[in-house]
Formats: C-alpha cells, structure tokens, sequence
C-alpha cells in the first residue's frame, strides 16, 4: 500500500529537504497544493485531511492552524515548528531518546519534530540525568554553533546574497544574548531537568553543520563522574543505534599529532547530508572537568532527516528508507 504526504509549507528550507528525501520512493505518494492556494484554509484543509500523513513545516502559529484543520483521526500529523514540542498530546520525536520510544512513536497520532540544538542537547543530557551522574538541579551551560541554513531564508540570504537588506560579512556571531531562547524548555523538560539550563547558540559562515557542547566540572559534582562512566552510558544507551554513535574514549583522550584532525579539533560540517549523530566525551581526569559533544548537521537529524525517521515509523515503514 503506498501511503499519501503532504508536506505543508514545502518551499521552505526544512520542507524542501524533505521532499527531496522522500521524492521518488515507491511506498509514498506526494500531494502537493497548487501554490495559487496555498493561503486558501478550504484548499488546505481539503490536502490536510485527505492525506495519510502532514508533515509542518510552518511557523508556530500557521502549524497550530493547520492542525486545527484537520477534522479526522486518521491523518497523521508531524510537527516541525517549535510550537508543539512540550505540549501536551504530542508525543516527542527523537526515536533514539530511551529504549521502547520507538514504539510510542509508530502508535502516536501526533509528534512534535525536535529542535536541531535540541536533539544535541537532549541525546547527551538524558541518559545521564538518568543514570543519576549529572544532577537534575546542577547548574549546566550548553554552547553550539550552527550553519545560518538553521536561520531560514532570510539568514541564508543575508549570508549568501550582498543585495539582502541584511547581507553581513560576519564569519561568526553570538544570538539570544538575552538568554531567552525556544530550544531551551524541551531541553529541560525532555532533559528530565528540574532548573533551567544556560543556552549560548551561535552561527558561523557555513551553510550547515553543528556542534552541541555542554562543559562540566566532575569535581563539583555530588557523584564526582569520570570520563569513563559518561562514556559508558552513553555508548551503552545508544548502543546498536545506527543514525546515534558514541566514539570510544580513546579517541578523544589520547589527544595528539597522531589523533585524527576531527578528534583534535572537531568541526561541525563532518555529518552534512546525514540523518547521523556522533556524541563524545572529552575532557581531563586530572583536572576533574568533561565536555560533551554532539555533531549532527542541523537540516538532517537536527531537522528533515528526523521528520523523515519519524515519518517511516509511524507508517510502518523501515526506519532508514530514504535516509542511508
């Protein structure tokens, strides 16, 4: 059977990414709206409810909109907009995030695209919040860089275009100075953290890419972790995963001329063009500080790589159909 999707808001930047991970599979058949209706709610309603899945790629206020339209409880719906992600009736869509998500996924009606920092943020946070080796209250800091691609339009054509009002020939900026920022209450709640966290996002002159770090002081805390055990438990939480790897700590302590150039010096572009994840623990047993690191590229698994995962589960499809 092959199953219909529409993707509203197509010609945007995660929507476009999409269709092209998904056009030309024989189990799925794209719907799309004549552009001269894209703003008709009786035209969008119409592709809403006839589809076997939506997929958001809207605002927060056009997505809550567009799920008001839909009148059946057979459309399966994905968010990628920020305005479900702690709602509750949304299921979360990290698949990866504990061990039986998957399944909650596959049953859900309704789930909520992760934020690409996010999904970095949470992937390194939980299973250690779980394990009890990072507090629920311990006062973290999280820093990430991301390609301007995560900006939308018109930060790609401020970066790429010297004729936008906004063009800039900045290399690298700070945002969100004023420490309010929509990633950072999933982070906490899908973090399982009980205060809030500390974000500094940043964007550098490159399309796409990102790194996710959260640095730690081990001495400072209750259960004094080492690198060792945040490395176990991550690599045994994701352990089998195919789009989330956790590098032996080998590779990132035994920092030196004949380490990779990425293990010495990582860079955020090295997983473009993947729905894959690599999370790492580096850090100083001496003196007693780690950083966690997460590297994904923000348009795959940050973003239409994961709606795409998402979307083969709740169809019943296989999970890495147009993502290898």
């Amino acid at each position: 059977m092959v199953a219909s999707v529409f993707i509203d808001g197509e010609a945007g930047t995660t929507g476009l990414q999409i269709r092209q991970r998904l056009v030309g599979r024989p189990d799925l058949a794209i719907a799309s709206i004549d552009p001269a209706k894209r703003k008709d709610p009786a035209a969008r309603a119409d592709m809403l409810n006839d589809a076997d899945a939506v997929i958001l790629c809207l605002p927060d206020e056009a997505s809550k909109e567009a799920v008001g339209l839909i009148r059946n409880n057979r459309t399966r719906v994905i968010d990628a907009s920020s305005a479900h992600r702690i709602a509750e009736g949304w299921t979360y869509g990290f698949p990866e995030m504990d061990k039986g998500h998957r399944a909650t996924i596959t049953g859900a009606g309704r789930v909520t695209n992760p934020g690409c920092y996010a999904t970095g943020a949470i992937a390194l946070l939980r299973p250690l919040v779980a394990a009890g080796l990072v507090p629920p209250t311990y006062p973290l800091t999280i820093n990430a860089v991301s390609g301007y691609s995560g900006g939308g339009k018109q930060l790609i054509a401020a970066f790429e275009d010297p004729s936008s009002p906004n063009a800039t020939t900045d290399n690298f900026r700070l945002y969100a100075m004023g420490v309010v920022q929509k990633h950072i209450a999933e982070i906490q709640v899908h973090s399982a953290l009980g205060i809030r966290p500390l974000f500094i996002p940043s964007v550098g002159r490159f399309a796409q890419g990102m790194l996710v770090s959260i640095p730690l002081q081990l001495w400072a805390m209750e259960r004094h972790p080492t690198l060792e055990a945040l490395q176990s438990v991550l690599a045994e939480h994701y352990a089998g995963e195919h789009f989330v790897t956790v590098q032996p700590l080998e590779e990132t302590l035994e920092i030196g001329l004949a380490s990779s150039l990425d293990a010495r010096n990582p860079e955020p572009e090295g997983l473009n063009d993947t729905n894959r994840m690599q999370l790492s623990v580096y850090g100083s047993p001496k003196h007693g500080q780690a950083v966690l690191l997460a590297k994904l590229d923000n348009l795959g698994k940050g973003a239409s790589g994961q709606a795409v995962q998402n979307l083969n589960l709740m169809l019943g499809l296989p999970e890495g159909a147009g993502l290898n």
